[in-house]
């Protein structure tokens, strides 16, 4: 068993806007640093062998201070990073939606769908296989050791999925904060999922349910 630490992104200005951002490389606003170094305090008292991230710079500057607390460096994991949305990339869902017509019926495809893909884009079966294959890899690598993986919500969502043994359109029910930790224990013989969307260290006022 390795113990999975995984760590979505902090914020980014388009997160903030519910905006599908894929292969954009987006920095973290001014908040979402900020709550990258409440991250690397949160977990500064755990034993981590090991960080690994998405290489794109939202996740990659999450990691750093995590790294830095423990003396390690960032490693990149290139399929750790987010799905591709294709030509949905910096919209939003409600202005997809609000298209209309057979924009708007695609989207409602893919989201009961996981082989379908965003135009242009990654289908979520695709991005599913190679988070799932790169965390296996590298769990293998760390056996009865705790790592820190950095990523996005869509590869934290499909891994949560594939531990719980739920389907893949079971992502869409879960709801995942910037800047939170969810915990897995990760097996061959079945994962265990010990901790979901936890913004301890964030404040109950920045979560997100708390507003409606």
């Amino acid at each position: 068993m390795t113990r999975l630490i995984l760590v979505r992104h902090g914020e980014t200005v388009a997160n903030r806007e519910f905006r599908y951002i894929g292969r954009r490389d987006d920095a973290l606003s001014e908040r979402g640093v900020a709550q990258a170094k409440q991250l690397a305090e949160a977990l500064a008292m755990l034993p981590i062998a090991a960080v690994y991230s998405s290489p794109l710079q939202r996740a990659y500057q999450t990691a750093l201070p995590i790294a830095a607390r423990h003396g390690l460096e960032v490693r990149k994991a290139d399929d750790l990073r987010e799905g591709d949305f294709g030509m949905w990339e910096g919209y939003t869902r409600d202005e997809i939606i609000a298209r209309g017509g057979q924009e708007a019926e695609y989207l409602f495809a893919w989201q009961r769908d996981a082989a379908l893909a965003p135009p242009g884009g990654e289908s979520l079966v695709d991005m599913r296989d190679r988070a799932c294959a790169a965390t296996t890899s590298l769990a293998q690598a760390h056996p009865g050791q705790m790592v820190v993986l950095v990523s996005h919500v869509g590869p934290v969502k499909a891994l949560l999925c594939t531990a719980l043994g739920a389907p893949l359109t079971s992502m869409f029910h879960i709801f995942l904060d910037p800047a939170t930790i969810s915990v897995v224990d990760w097996q061959d013989t079945g994962s265990v999922v010990r901790l979901v969307n936890s913004h301890a260290h964030l404040g109950w006022d920045q979560a997100r349910w708390m507003r409606l």
